[in-house]
């Protein structure tokens, strides 16, 4: 027998397939609340969607430690033999929920570990580095990928004519051009945490660490044409790709691996440790093996699950920290902040976004407050004489020094090495994929102004004068 339906209060209701009306023929009575309550939830089935990486999918998994990193960190998610269950979101970034999986973009890696400390979200890319090195240039960032506001037409122009006015993307837009900028499926690329972090012992000792996952499926792109092939028959190719194969019981997994600087390394090191535009050279900084990571579950309801999904680097746990990273700083403001304006000041009493130990603070009313903060009676501020929730300094990191002036530093006055790493890569690629990287920046530049092709140029034949000389030949095409 099939359950009575209700309206949202639990009334019972007569009729769900016609509205009241003054007789046969006649108008709709005010009074037909379940049909005004019917379009009232259906205009708001949606919230806004993300500014960035709001195309996106998910799957519930565990994190299992296999190797004794203790040592370095004192979290206890990071301690050999502990299994922890999180939630990762893959997504695109620049592109509308709407948009096709199968774009060149670099695809958001965000996990939300649900720790017996409280979440760690690590919320990063499938790519080790970034366009930009300071917060301050994000949302120009963001408008040059993003439609013209006039047009509402993506603009390569504008693409084009920001990447060579800040030489530290030409990194990351190489990495984007090339096979690499169209993953086959989330299942066949690789994860970075990105950002530079801290992990703490027990010791009180810091080390900077950048985390990485290794697809154990194998690395698989997409050419241009395949892409767009691929497009035509299905523009969900991406979440079709992961759930299907959790639904059939092949889960995918990656290799849990991070690298690790010390301070005084830190201090004499080349390069800025704490430029996202950079890497930490494999053979300086090898990768240790820490554990794996196994995606097992598919989300139960999308809205739920994975579009209310909120995550942000600010939630971090005991052994676990920051680091001067420009952009790392400008996230831990940005994310939450646009998690409380997109789903709501409580969005962590969601499920999804619940963690799984107890919470105490003194974080009263709001919309969305479903009561779960537990509360001591009368204690409702702090400090108070009746039993509230108060700190600990036990959790307080190691002092950390850093410098005693403050202005608006230019990076482009400090480490204003653009082309190193670049170069490093470019040397790597196989001489096919050199051939498509060429023609993918040709077919990406159709429409832009000769003066900013001519930028492009210059900054490639800096970079190595071959590769100025083969996206040439591919433009003359």
């Amino acid at each position: 027998m099939a359950k009575q339906l209700n309206t949202a209060s639990g009334n019972p209701i007569s009729s769900n397939q016609f509205s009241i009306t003054a007789g046969a023929k006649g108008p709709v009575l005010l009074q037909d609340y379940q049909l005004i309550e019917k379009l009232a939830f259906q205009n708001r089935e949606r919230i806004p969607e993300r500014t960035v990486h709001a195309k996106g999918s998910g799957a519930y998994g565990v994190l299992e430690i296999t190797e004794d990193i203790s040592r370095y960190t004192k979290a206890n998610v990071l301690q050999k033999g502990e299994k922890t269950k999180l939630f990762l979101r893959f997504s695109t970034v620049a592109g509308e929920a709407g948009a096709a999986d199968a774009e060149r973009d670099v695809r958001g890696f965000a996990i939300k570990f649900y720790t017996k400390e409280g979440n760690w979200d690590l919320v990063g890319n499938n790519t080790p580095t970034f366009f930009i090195k300071d917060g301050m240039k994000f949302p120009d960032f963001i408008h040059s990928q993003k439609r013209d506001p006039r047009t509402h037409l993506r603009s390569a122009n504008a693409a084009w004519d920001f990447w060579t006015l800040n030489p530290e993307t030409m990194h990351q837009v190489m990495i984007l051009m090339s096979d690499r900028g169209i993953p086959a499926s989330y299942r066949h690329m690789h994860g970075f945490g990105s950002h530079t972090y801290s992990l703490i012992n027990q010791n009180g000792e810091r080390f900077w660490v950048k985390f990485h996952f290794k697809t154990r499926q194998g690395i698989k792109n997409l050419t241009n044409k395949e892409a767009a092939e691929l497009i035509g028959k299905c523009r969900e190719s991406h979440q079709r790709d992961l759930y299907e194969a959790i639904d059939r019981g092949e889960f995918p997994q990656w290799d849990f691996k991070i690298q690790i600087m010390s301070e005084e390394q830190a201090n004499n090191a080349k390069f800025n440790p704490f430029d996202l535009t950079k890497i930490w050279p494999h053979a300086d900084y090898p990768l240790i093996p820490v554990g794996v990571m196994t995606l097992n579950k598919n989300p139960e309801n999308y809205f739920n699950e994975v579009e209310q999904a909120a995550f942000s680097p600010s939630n971090i746990v005991p052994g676990i920290g920051y680091s001067p990273d420009r952009m790392l700083q400008a996230r831990i403001f940005s994310y939450p902040d646009a998690q409380r304006y997109r789903v709501g000041v409580h969005y962590q009493q969601l499920e999804v976004n619940k963690p799984i130990v107890e919470v105490n603070n003194y974080y009263v009313g709001g919309a969305m407050n479903n009561g779960s903060y537990a509360q001591e009676k009368s204690a409702y501020y702090e400090p108070n004489s009746f039993g509230g929730p108060v700190e600990s300094a036990k959790f307080a990191e190691p002092d950390l020094a850093i410098g005693d002036i403050a202005q608006r530093f230019s990076h482009r006055e400090h480490y204003a090495d653009y082309y190193t790493d670049a170069r490093a890569l470019y040397k790597i690629l196989p001489a096919d994929e050199k051939d498509r990287l060429y023609s993918n920046i040709a077919e990406s530049m159709e429409g832009v102004k000769d003066e900013i092709i001519q930028r492009a140029i210059n900054h490639f034949e800096q970079i190595d004068p071959e590769y100025a000389k083969g996206v040439k030949a591919a433009l003359a095409k």
